[in-house]
C-alpha cells in the first residue's frame, strides 16, 4: 500500500528556513510527479510546489521562496523554505499523482492520488 510519510515540520522566526521532507513507500517513485499542499486554519488547502520528473512549477505566493527537489533513489521530495513569512503558517501535506507530464498542469489537490498526514509549520512573527 501506498504511504507519504511528512517530517521536518516545526516552529521557526519570521525571516528564518525550515526544510520538509515527505517519504514515499509502495509505489515506483520515479513514475510519479509530487506536490506540496498547505491548508492554514480555517481555510481551503492550498497548492504550493510541484515536481515531476524534469521540471517544477511553484506557487506565486511562494515562488522565489521556497525551492522543491527529489531524491529519486531515496523515494523523498523536499521543500525547502526560506525568508518564511507569518502567513505561511500551516499544515504542509505532501501528495503523489501518477504522470510524467510537466509539473505545471498538476496544480490541484483533485489530481492527486495520493496524500501524507501533513506536518505542521508554524511561523513567528
Amino acid at each position: 500500500q501506498v504511504q507519504l510519510v511528512e517530517s521536518g515540520g516545526g516552529l521557526v522566526q519570521a525571516g528564518g528556513s525550515l526544510r520538509v521532507s515527505c517519504e514515499a513507500s509502495g509505489l515506483t517513485f520515479e513514475n510519479y510527479a509530487m506536490g506540496w499542499f498547505r491548508q492554514a486554519s480555517g481555510k481551503e488547502r492550498d497548492f504550493v510546489a510541484t515536481i515531476s520528473i524534469a521540471s517544477t512549477y511553484y506557487a506565486d505566493s511562494v515562488k522565489g521562496r521556497f525551492t522543491i527537489s527529489r531524491a529519486n533513489a531515496a523515494n523523498t521530495v523536499f521543500l525547502q523554505m526560506n525568508s518564511l513569512k507569518p502567513e505561511d503558517t500551516a499544515v504542509y501535506y505532501c501528495a503523489a499523482v501518477r504522470t510524467w507530464g510537466p509539473a505545471s498542469l498538476y496544480i490541484r489537490s483533485s489530481q492527486y492520488q495520493y496524500w501524507g498526514q501533513g506536518t505542521q509549520v508554524t511561523v513567528s512573527s
